[in-house]
């Protein structure tokens, strides 16, 4: 029974790290990585920063993704409205 426990937790965190890795070659791609980083300030705020400023807010998702889609306040992207969407909960689970 342990092993199993071990194997089930093992292939989550395995899942877990295959969709964080996923959606870092996605923002690569769309060029989010030009001006952002995971954890540090570049010409953009870190990832991570974002995340924190609009934890708890319920508005957070739309908001990002429309500054993000419509360039309101943020250069226009290379990326599709799916992969947008995609990428702006990645960074916001941070």
């Amino acid at each position: 029974m342990k092993l199993l426990a071990v194997a089930v937790v093992a292939s989550i965190a395995m899942t877990g790290a295959a969709v964080a890795n996923a959606q870092e070659a996605l923002a690569k791609s769309s060029g989010c990585l030009n001006c952002h980083a995971v954890d540090t300030k570049k010409v953009g705020p870190a990832f991570k920063d974002v995340a924190a400023k609009y934890k708890g807010k319920a508005d957070a998702e739309a908001t990002l993704t429309a500054k993000v889609s419509e360039g309101k306040g943020h250069p226009a992207v290379k990326a599709s409205a799916d992969d947008v969407k995609s990428l702006v909960k990645w960074v916001l689970s941070m």
